[in-house]
């Protein structure tokens, strides 16, 4: 009976770690996405109730307090947090989980010198690890969801020597963490170095721009991944590590597909501080478009274009997010569709402030999965599309990045619209996107502007199209 627990404790978290996998399977479609969740939530009721039941817990009542506090939280934040504040959301979990796997190494610290215990080395190299990854995921986690949220602003926050000083707070940390290695059980040194993994997570996002939210949320979405795996070496529990390891690598994998959608590599992402004054100043000026020519159109006129077209193809943008459009727009689908148009839904990888950002929003409106398509199969038919209806997007629609050579978005891989018969683009104003370049594409002959809030328009192109 001695060696029953222990041996069903590790066959329960094999299979709580074959459930993972198959959750993280399941995710990589949005028709499959939510069993995907579930059945990788059910493999974590099994890893929470194997290590509840492992001889090494020693207060359950604290355990289950925390873990009914954490519930009832969590319940709450999942019923009130509307689609639009997802990517928030993520932000907060991810510094949650890394702030989570840092406490795991601090406490086992203070663990260990309260009882005078050795501190092994590789216990040791993996709380260090641990520190570093949780506490830059904690702050840099919180900082991302501060500038989503509107607290912070979301332009890059630069100032000169900026990065000298962050190699000087990586140097005290590795200092740190050797006098450590050295000398285990001096307290000041190890909350020294706790203190520097916090400062250097606010100084890992502070110079990113909000329009690399999407990669920066995958890296710290993978970065807390690690931080859990390296907490697991801390306190041997088999199940921490391959749970870290499983978010840790395909974190790694969603930034990298991230970064191909943006055409730009991870280092320029994190220390280019791309979409600051200077970069969007120097791009604004050495376009010709500002001095163009838009041509706008009222509702009814948009009406008009869209009932009378064969095929649409409707590209949704961080506007839609913003005005939560989502519910009008799958209104005017479903309306277009019942006068005979086929109607199509174009999702960039890195339109909004999330991956997966359209996606969540439309399956909110109970958009049917086949509509959607991702840009490489959609660029192609929008030569065959009588109107491509872009509503709220910019960068990710900019011609500019296909035929001018001298812009910072050049080469970025973009949804194709201006190859569409017509283009309607709903937008509040000519303001440019997060890349802070001017967009060709309002300037095109085959582009027409309707500019308002993307709910009040779509409300409208909804109602006019009812009396075609």
């Amino acid at each position: 009976m001695s060696d029953f627990i222990p041996t069903g404790i590790q066959l329960t978290y094999l299979v709580a770690a074959s459930l993972f996998i198959l959750g993280l399977k399941k995710l990589g479609s949005p028709a499959t996405a939510r069993n995907g969740n579930l059945v990788a939530a059910v493999g974590m009721l099994l890893a929470i109730v194997a290590t509840m039941l492992d001889q090494k817990v020693l207060n359950y009542e604290m355990i289950l307090l925390g873990l009914a506090i954490g519930s009832v939280i969590g319940a709450i934040v999942a019923y009130k947090v509307q689609m639009t504040e997802m990517p928030q959301m993520v932000g907060l979990l991810n510094g949650l989980g890394g702030a989570a796997s840092a406490l795991v190494a601090v406490a086992e610290f203070w663990r260990l010198l309260d009882h005078g215990e050795a501190i092994p080395l590789d216990v040791n190299i993996s709380m260090l690890l641990d520190v570093l990854i949780g506490g830059v995921t904690f702050t840099g986690s919180f900082l991302a969801f501060a500038k989503l949220q509107g607290l912070i602003s979301g332009s890059p926050i630069t100032f000169p020597l900026q990065q000298p000083f962050n190699l000087l707070l990586l140097g005290a940390y590795i200092a740190g963490s050797a006098y450590l290695i050295v000398s285990p059980h001096s307290l000041p040194v190890f909350l020294g170095v706790v203190a520097v993994s916090l400062v250097l997570g606010v100084m890992f996002v502070i110079p990113i721009g909000g329009g690399d939210m999407p990669v920066v949320i995958s890296l710290l979405n993978s970065l807390s991944g690690i931080a859990a795996a390296a907490a697991g070496f801390v306190v041997m529990n088999n199940m921490l590590i391959i749970a870290g390891a499983l978010v840790g690598a395909s974190g790694l994998i969603l930034t990298e597909i991230m970064c191909k959608a943006m055409n730009r590599s991870l280092f320029s992402v994190l220390f280019s501080a791309f979409g600051s004054a200077s970069a969007s100043g120097g791009a604004a000026g050495g376009g010709s478009a500002i001095d163009q020519t838009v041509r706008s159109i009222d509702p009814e006129e948009g009406a008009m274009m869209l009932g009378y077209a064969r095929s649409v193809v409707i590209v949704p943008g961080y506007g839609m997010a913003v005005a939560q459009a989502q519910h009008s727009v799958r209104e005017l689908s479903d309306q277009l569709e019942r006068m005979g148009v086929d109607v199509k839904y174009a999702i960039h990888p890195v339109a909004g402030r999330m991956p997966g950002h359209m996606n969540v929003l439309l399956a909110e409106a109970n958009v049917p999965y086949t509509q959607l398509y991702d840009m490489e199969d959609i660029n192609p038919q929008f030569e065959q599309a009588d109107v491509a209806l872009v509503i709220g997007a910019n960068d990710v629609v900019n011609p500019a990045a296909r035929s001018d050579v001298n812009s910072p978005i050049y080469g970025m891989p973009i949804l194709e619209v201006d190859r569409a018969k017509q283009t309607i683009v709903i937008k509040r104003g000519m303001s440019t996107g997060f890349a802070g370049v001017d967009n060709e594409l309002f300037y095109k002959d085959k582009t027409t502007m309707l500019f308002g809030s993307a709910k009040d328009m779509v409300a409208k192109l909804v109602s006019e199209v009812k009396q075609l």
